[in-house]
This record gives structure tokens, sequence and C-alpha cells, in this order.
């Protein structure tokens, strides 16, 4: 069990895991709404909100988005019900200038998506490990205008609920704040 050195740290962030088993029981139309819904509020530079989520749910074009992961994804996230590719947009709509935030303000986005999904009894799965050449084209969208970021899987957990890649069955652990956290002083 995940255990956090500060009591009063939400439990939605230590109870969010990306497991390698799901279920392929559908997902509700309702819920794949709603977890968009939450990445929709997400905050981002300018309120640019420069993700872009493709979604497949219908078993013909999940056979599409499956072919554009990775050998080593596909042998787990075949089961998954819904397969998200995400993309940012390159440039602000204002004024066309680079958007050096959009991977970060999409980042936020996903972040938002899958504490929703945690909610909802779903779970995520993040993997950077796509074909981008191949996300463009099943996707249509314009690689001019937009980087693929990574691919999500959502779903239910499987009936072994914690099958982890390699038969590893633990859920990750995480680096102290010391490793990753600095308080800087002027001298």
């Amino acid at each position: 069990m995940r255990t956090t050195n500060y009591p009063n740290l939400d439990k939605m962030f230590i109870e969010r895991w990306s497991p390698y088993g799901f279920s392929q029981e559908p997902i509700a139309d309702e819920d794949i709404q709603t977890i968009f819904e939450a990445a929709r509020w997400s905050p981002s530079s300018y309120n640019e909100q420069p993700w872009r989520f493709a979604f497949a749910q219908e078993e013909k074009d999940l056979q599409q988005f499956r072919s554009v992961l990775v050998d080593a994804n596909q042998t787990w996230a075949n089961k998954a019900p819904l397969l998200i590719f995400v993309f940012s947009k390159k440039h602000f709509t204002q004024n066309d200038n680079p958007n050096p935030w959009a991977s970060f303000d999409t980042g936020a986005a996903s972040m938002a998506l899958s504490l929703q999904a945690n909610k909802l009894g779903l779970h995520t799965h993040v993997m950077g490990g796509i074909h981008a050449d191949k996300a463009f084209k099943v996707t249509g969208m314009n690689p001019e205008k937009y980087d693929v970021v990574c691919a999500i899987a959502v779903g239910k957990l499987d009936d072994d609920h914690s099958i982890e890649a390699g038969g590893n069955k633990k859920r990750s652990v995480r680096k102290e704040l010391d490793e990753f956290v600095f308080e800087m002083k002027v001298q």
C-alpha cells in the first residue's frame, strides 16, 4: 500500500496508479465526456487550452489506435476499452507565435483527466511508447500544427486487477521530497 508522510494529502493522489491489466468492459459515454470535461477546466497560458485529445472506443477504431503503440505497450493495452492520443498545439491561436508552455499545459490537462477517471472508478495508464508518425496518420492531426505527447489507456481493472508488466504486482513508490524539492535562499 502506498503511504504519504503528510496526512493532509488528498488520497486521490496516492490512490491513482497506472495498471497494466484492463477489463474490456465498455466505458459509459457520460464517463468519457466527464473525464474530458475535467481536462477542459485545466489552467493554461493565456487560457490557450492547447491540448487536443483524439480517442477511440469502437473495436474497429481501437484496432487502428493499437497499431500506433509500440509492441511492448500493445501486449497489455490491447484490452483497454478506450485509447486516447494526446496532442499539444504548437502555436498560440491569437498571434501564431510559438507556445513554449503547450506541453506543460497539456500535461496538466492530462493529469486532470486521470484524476477524474480515478474518481469514476476508472484507471489510466499514460504511454510514451508510440509511433508518432502513425499517430498523425491514424488521427488526421496535422504534424505542422501539433506535437504528439503520449497515449493514454483507460478502463476498469481486469479480474486480477493488480497485474503489472513482467508479473510485478507492486504499485510504484515515489522519491522523497528532499530528492526533488529545494528551497533557495537569497544570499
